[in-house]
């Protein structure tokens, strides 16, 4: 519990290595420069250079050798530049981790970690190494990045039975380049740099040989052949000349002249310089293009297949739609700002009681911060992304979470699991105690008994539910992610779960990139079809392709 020494974290600094990823295909500026040469026509241009000045032909001789030089120079700097630039970023990506040394929380470089180091987890921060859990408060994770699961991992600190678990399955484990999105823990760490899962990811990735792009193959083509048609050239040109009694010198010398005629002395510089041109297009997008004819190869694709999290939409929940028996409110405003506001029929509106109270109960069921970046002044959330937007929609109707919680103490709660699909919190108010929960709304639904109306809490029917449950699927075909608020007055946590009253839904949705659908619109243009993986649900999925769908040839969902 103490940590380790800083003695013994020197040892074994030296025995493992700094935390980090290497690069093993990390190549010197020499063997960068040598590859410019391994190309068909650059050898044949050398060739007809060295048969040039033998000859006795220097002008042409030093023609071709600028032309040469001049290809191999520019793919160089275009090539150790790229390689450069890459080293550099793979330098900046060094994160830090709050470690426990000599008894003491200190936050050091990720590079610093070795094996049996005691790290802590909150909620934002990232997991710089495998680690063995031995504390965990609530804590979730997100694996996305590693096992493709979309949805945060719970973790906890029980020993597992078998030895061969697949990653998703490895509960009591948390891994580098996760994400703790939710609660706390401890973790110990078992494995650093090359020897955790990204570390063999990245080592299998980096001994795949590639092959060659369509433009190498064919250049390489048309340099084997024009190099058989200049021997060609060449020993019809003696042969012919020895036949007709000229000098056998004399002739070979002709015949050298007419084979290096066919070779296309300018073709290796264009192609270079076009590719360099891409290169430099790309950059100004910042993209890094680390061989010249990736660009190429780049031009030729014909489909793309792109997630839909972060890629296609912002990877940021917003509240859009507000549900009551009253009315439906729509929320304005993107992002984590907090600002915009509530409308009805598009004309703005002042909150009900009723919305109020649902904005209040969501807010003080969730985790997650809004907190201000002070280098950027922008806002961002701490903890979970869905409960970030339950707290920004609450800061638009006037109810700051830092304020709500002084004002109703949290006293007890029940967290949240993939079994009940539901989180249940109680506070402390002037006349005794109120819980509050929110959740998949179908298991709201089932532990709640009335609901709130304009007319204060009456008894929820069977007609009642179905329509609430009728207004969700509607807007989960919206695109928009449901989550229903209850509450429940003088109670106690052991049965705060029952006879509560229903407040409301809220509907969320991960808005879609503004370049997204300009960039679906250019593809589309250049006959490019592109492809939304997600593990969303289908009708959730849908809808957000439809916002994303350009083509005029789409008449209806179904074609999307």
């Amino acid at each position: 519990p103490e940590g380790m020494a800083d003695i013994e974290v020197a040892r074994r600094l030296a025995r493992y290595g700094p935390n980090e990823q290497e690069a093993l295909d990390r190549v010197s500026p020499w063997a960068v420069l040598l590859g410019q040469f391994k190309k068909v026509l650059i050898i044949i241009l050398l060739i007809a250079t060295a048969v040039s000045a033998f000859v006795g032909h220097g002008v042409e001789a030093i023609a071709i050798a600028v032309i040469v030089l001049f290809a191999v120079v520019l793919g160089f700097v275009q090539e150790y530049r790229a390689e450069r630039a890459i080293e550099a970023l793979r330098r900046m990506a060094a994160p830090t981790v709050m470690a426990v040394r000599d008894g003491q929380e200190v936050r050091i470089p990720a590079r610093e970690l070795v094996p049996g180091d005691l790290i802590v987890l909150h909620a934002g921060d990232k997991v710089a190494a495998d680690a063995r859990l031995i504390e965990s408060v609530n804590l979730q994770v997100e694996e996305a990045a590693l096992t493709g699961e979309s949805v945060a991992v719970a973790k906890n600190t029980e020993p597992l039975d078998g030895e061969d678990l697949a990653l998703g399955d490895r509960s009591n484990m948390v891994f580098a380049g996760t994400i703790a999105t939710y609660g706390r823990g401890r973790a110990l760490v078992v494995e650093t740099a090359m020897n955790t899962q990204f570390g063999r990811i990245a080592t299998m990735l980096q001994t795949v040989e590639s092959g060659e792009t369509p433009l190498q193959q064919n250049l390489d083509k048309v340099g084997r052949v024009l190099a058989l048609a200049a021997l060609v050239v060449v020993a019809a040109i003696v042969a012919m000349g020895v036949l007709r009694g000229q000098p056998w010198l004399e002739m070979f010398i002709f015949g050298i002249a007419l084979a290096v005629a066919v070779v296309p002395e300018a073709l290796p510089a264009v192609v270079t310089i076009s590719l360099a041109i891409g290169v430099q297009r790309m950059a100004k997008r910042n993209a890094l293009v680390r061989r010249l004819p990736a660009v190429e190869t780049l031009g030729s694709t014909s489909v793309i297949c792109s997630d839909k999290t972060g890629t296609l939409t912002r990877d940021e929940m917003n509240a859009r739609k507000l549900y009551t028996t009253e009315r439906t409110l729509t929320v304005s405003g993107s992002g984590y700002e907090p600002e915009g506001e509530l409308s009805l029929d598009g004309a703005a509106v002042e909150p009900s009681l009723q919305e109020t109270e649902l904005l209040r109960a969501a807010a003080l069921v969730s985790d997650a911060h809004l907190v201000r970046d002070e280098a950027d002044g922008g806002w961002h959330i701490k903890g979970d992304p869905t409960e970030g937007a339950l707290i920004v929609a609450a800061a638009k109707a006037g109810l700051q979470k830092d304020d709500l919680d002084l004002q109703f103490p949290r006293i007890g709660e029940i967290p949240f699991t993939s079994e009940t699909k539901r989180m249940t919190t109680l506070h402390s108010v002037e006349n005794g105690q109120v819980a509050y929960a929110k959740g998949a709304p179908e298991t709201i639904l089932d532990s709640c008994s009335r609901q709130w109306a304009e007319q204060g809490e009456v008894a929820l029917g069977d007609a009642d539910r179905e329509a609430i449950l009728e207004t969700v699927q509607q807007m989960a075909g919206e695109a928009l992610r449901v989550l229903a608020v209850a509450t429940k007055a003088d109670t106690q946590l052991e049965d705060a779960e029952r006879d509560m009253t229903f407040l409301g839904l809220v509907g969320m949705i991960d808005p879609p990139r503004p370049e997204a659908k300009a960039a679906i619109e250019r593809c589309e243009q250049a006959g490019i079809r592109v492809v939304m993986i997600t593990g969303d649900h289908p009708l959730t999925a849908q809808s957000v392709a439809c916002l994303l769908y350009t083509s005029d040839a789409a008449d209806d969902a179904s074609s999307v």
